[in-house]
């Protein structure tokens, strides 16, 4: 299963996500659901850095399958939120098709 933590300052703004484990839907390169999930979290991080020049501290674990943490160095933008919660609609989205088997997420005030 892919865990997703979401964490929130306490004055609701975002401060970092962190993705870790397998979703073990079907067969290494051909799971649908991993790859979902890996195209909503790089594209997020990508975007927060390229687009709106967010700073953010990334940390990528290929040995250990990908995992990846991403922290807001600052208060993120009104468009920096709206992107992490587009990414978390894709996630609800996910979960809707495939189930909370596959993928979990919590969000948690920090």
């Amino acid at each position: 299963m892919i865990r997703i933590q979401i964490e929130k300052n306490r004055n609701g703004s975002y401060r970092s996500f962190v993705c870790k484990g397998h979703a073990d839907y079907a067969k290494e390169g051909s799971d649908v659901v991993c790859a979902g999930v890996s195209a909503l979290v790089i594209n997020t991080v990508n975007c927060l850095e390229d687009l709106l020049g967010e700073k953010i501290s990334v940390a990528f674990d290929e040995k250990n399958g990908g995992d990846i943490e991403c922290r807001l160095l600052d208060i993120p933008s009104e468009k920096a939120s709206f992107l992490i919660d587009c990414m978390i609609h894709g996630f609800d989205w996910i979960i809707g098709q495939y189930g909370r088997k596959y993928l979990d997420y919590e969000i948690k005030e920090a």
